[in-house]
């Protein structure tokens, strides 16, 4: 059996309609930082399962319980998530997917057998980038990427 996964990141207070659409379909959502308040994490976890990482801009007490690092485990398959790049733990363990936001560009790569996704902006558009999020399927060990491009 197949689990989809909605990764996303950057909502910066806004959850457009087009994103919820994606994350309806989805069996567990990963939010890679900068929810910006509260009702975005209640939103999400309304949806599916969330696992999510607190983001420089998650200053409220709410966002306190948000961990900037955190690894887990969907469907078998080992994550590592952080908000910046830079904060990725040194040791991997047994991590396939790294995921990190920030930078609010999509970022998909396989290095070293491990894949590093950056699933880049979804909420509002900023530096002149293009918003985007992902979803990942998952069936047994084996990995599927989309890049989902949105509409500003």
């Amino acid at each position: 059996m197949s689990i989809k996964v909605g990764v996303i990141s950057d909502t910066h207070g806004l959850l457009r309609d087009e994103v919820l659409d994606v994350l309806r379909s989805c069996d567990h959502i990963i939010h890679a930082g900068d929810f910006d308040n509260e009702q975005i994490w209640d939103e999400l976890g309304e949806l599916a399962p969330l696992t999510a990482v607190r983001g420089n801009n998650d200053w409220s007490s709410w966002a306190s319980r948000l961990p900037r690092q955190r690894t887990f485990t969907i469907g078998g398959v080992g994550f590592a998530m952080a908000h910046k790049r830079e904060d990725i733990p040194w040791s991997l363990n047994d991590a396939r997917v790294i995921v990190f936001g920030h930078t609010h560009e999509y970022f998909e790569d396989w290095i070293e057998g491990r894949l590093w996704l950056n699933p880049g902006s979804c909420g509002w558009p900023r530096y002149r980038k293009s918003l985007s999020m992902a979803t990942l399927t998952i069936d047994r060990k084996d990995l599927w990427v989309q890049q989902i491009n949105l509409h500003p």
